[in-house]
């Protein structure tokens, strides 16, 4: 699938020698939670659309691109803060975690993603916290998503 990148991003990918630096937004977010979690893959905070990521260590394991296969994503976080792993603890369902990558020179704009997926399984010890990310299970919807009954859809077993 074709992605849509800014001029600037263009020139760094092709470019033999670049000091433009692409940076890894993580977003976690919960209904429980009072406001997400931002953290951004570099060695200082910084500012997107108005949104504080504050800079952590994290590590992305992505998907081999396998035809007829979901497979999950794994991600690992430092364990320096204990509140990951109090948030981690304190939900009750799983929360979203949105990943998107964007340029140091211009964090406002989004050069990839959203990619939006559900930490569907945590671990942490005293080192790092690592957590499955997997796409949320549309596949066990029920189909159709409406019964069809003389209540909401009388149309259908008129008498006429």
């Amino acid at each position: 699938m074709p992605r849509d990148l800014s001029l600037t991003a263009r020139q760094a990918v092709f470019a033999q020698e670049t000091g433009t630096v692409f940076l890894i937004l993580l977003t976690i977010d919960h209904s429980s939670l009072s406001s997400p979690l931002r953290f951004v893959y570099n060695n200082e905070d910084i500012t997107s659309r108005g949104n504080t990521f504050t800079a952590f260590n994290f590590q992305i394991q992505l998907p081999s691109e396998e035809e007829d296969s979901i497979t999950d994503v794994q991600l690992r976080i430092d364990n320096v803060d204990r509140q990951i792993v109090e948030t981690v603890r304190s939900l009750s369902s799983a929360p979203e975690v949105t990943m998107e990558i964007v340029l140091s020179s211009d964090p406002d704009t989004v050069e990839a993603g959203p990619f939006n997926f559900e930490l569907q399984e945590a671990t942490y010890d005293a080192v790092q916290v690592t957590g499955t990310l997997g796409y949320p299970p549309v596949l066990d919807e029920p189909f159709p998503g409406d019964l069809f009954t003389p209540q909401n859809h009388p149309g259908l077993f008129s008498t006429a």
